[in-house]
């Protein structure tokens, strides 16, 4: 476990480790884990160059003014699109495209729990958001993040550390259950981040589980159960297990800049914020220290051997290969390719 005071010590190391400049886009960053860690990283950067990428213009203008406040010498510009669209985010990467020519830092936690809905591009909605979309993000991305000379970084907001099975005959898992859902995507989501770091060693990749966080992700839910479930939820488990919003986006600024999750390459360069000798380099999702890609905890902990040796089943059994190919496919059939030119 990394305790706060770790955290918040590694955080105010970070203007002295990194140069003025860093670039970062925040996708979902206009409610709940993205906007606080947006508002740390207005905190704690020298002179940030940040890309909020949202639904909400008035949430988006909020955020742009206080993160100003925080840091008048940095740069906040929003990005308005729905990102459920494979169009919309390859629309979205153009514009970045046509800014920069490189960033060190791609978050992501855009998601809903609109489970009966299907986006105009045939994919089911809830899924598409956290499977379809990220991916194409970080594709489209990655040269861009290859090139930053400093940190080179993806920490994907979902459900680390809970995968669980895949039903091949079912990847998006329409019509499952909720947690049966979180857990197979969660399985998707590590397995598709782990072939991306094999393409990309110099890059690392963190998936990770934020607690009971509130944020906007249940404005698409639908149906008597789902709703009670939310009211249950905000009744009883927020007082209780809430982590506020300061300490998430404190913890996510640590997952997000810490050399506690290197990459597996170049981590002389890319590593992030120095280790000051009381926390050890995280370990990879295959056992192994430093291996670039991790399934992290809500306190900074990685996934369990449980989770390691499901996913090195999945490996070994041809599940991941599976999953990738699935999700190329529906690339390819809704855009005409894996990457947008």
């Amino acid at each position: 476990m990394v305790s706060l005071s770790q955290v918040i010590a590694s955080n105010q190391r970070i203007a002295s480790t990194f140069p003025p400049g860093l670039v970062a886009v925040f996708v979902g960053g206009t409610s709940g884990v993205g906007e606080y860690t947006v508002k740390a990283f207005a905190k704690y950067v020298s002179k940030p160059k940040v890309y909020i990428v949202g639904r909400s213009q008035e949430a988006a203008d909020r955020i742009v003014g206080e993160c100003k406040k925080l840091n008048p010498g940095g740069t906040f510009e929003f990005i308005k699109a729905d990102v459920s669209l494979l169009k919309g985010v390859d629309d979205v990467c153009r514009q970045l495209k046509s800014k920069e020519t490189a960033i060190n830092l791609l978050f992501e936690s855009q998601g809903g729990m609109g489970f009966a809905k299907t986006t105009s591009e045939g994919l089911p909605l809830a899924s598409s958001l956290v499977i379809h979309s990220r991916l194409r993000f970080v594709l489209n991305l990655l040269p861009l993040l290859q090139n930053a000379s400093s940190l080179r970084r993806v920490v994907n907001v979902q459900a680390a550390t809970s995968e669980g099975s895949i039903d091949l005959n079912n990847i998006c898992g329409q019509g499952f259950p909720l947690f049966k859902w979180r857990n197979q995507v969660a399985s998707v989501q590590t397995l598709l981040l782990e072939e991306v770091t094999r393409r990309a060693p110099d890059v690392s990749f963190i998936h990770n589980i934020p607690g009971i966080v509130k944020g906007g992700i249940s404005r698409d839910a639908e149906g008597l159960g789902m709703y009670m479930l939310i009211g249950i939820t905000n009744l009883i488990l927020f007082p209780l297990f809430e982590t506020r919003p300061d300490e998430c986006g404190e913890r996510h600024m640590f997952l997000a800049t810490s050399a506690r999750y290197v990459p597996r390459e170049d981590k002389a360069n890319a590593a992030g914020v120095p280790l000051d000798g009381t926390l050890p380099v995280a370990r990879g999702t295959d056992g192994q220290t430093g291996s670039g890609m991790y399934s992290i905890g809500m306190k900074g902990e990685s996934a369990p051997k449980r989770v390691e040796t499901l996913l090195a089943q999945f490996r070994e059994d041809g599940t991941a290969e599976k999953v990738w190919d699935y999700i190329m496919k529906d690339f390819k059939r809704i855009t005409g390719t894996e990457v947008a030119a």
